[in-house]
């Protein structure tokens, strides 16, 4: 069984900084892209990044500059420095995870989620 957990939401006010982490467990034969998504109140959850090549990753046009997606393949975790937070930032922030259990496909995973909120 697969298991993507998150750590390191919280509050800050705006300015400041956060740093996601996200480990993925269980049985995973390989891994292709993993990345964040958030979902604020009464919103769709929407992509905020994604890292498939550690040399091209993706960003959300709002969060581009700001934040900063990187990957760890041998420890199978992906973080996410967000710094300079806006209000606007405020939302539950997702991990997910293109992976393969046993190489016979690719599904799609997602954690529980982690609460970030931006507040003076």
């Amino acid at each position: 069984q697969v298991q993507l957990v998150e750590s390191g939401g919280g509050s800050v006010q705006p300015g400041g900084s956060l740093r996601l982490s996200c480990a993925a467990s269980g049985r995973i034969f390989s891994i292709n892209s993993m990345g964040w998504y958030r979902q604020a109140p009464g919103k769709q959850r929407v992509l905020v990044a994604v890292i498939t090549d550690p040399t091209k990753p993706n960003y959300a046009d709002s969060v581009k500059d700001r934040f900063i997606i990187s990957r760890d393949n041998a420890k199978k975790m992906v973080y996410l420095q967000m710094n300079s937070l806006k209000p606007e930032d405020t939302a539950v922030y997702y991990c997910n995870a293109q992976l393969s259990p046993n190489g016979a496909g690719y599904f799609s995973y997602w954690g529980q989620g982690t609460q970030v909120t931006v507040s003076s």
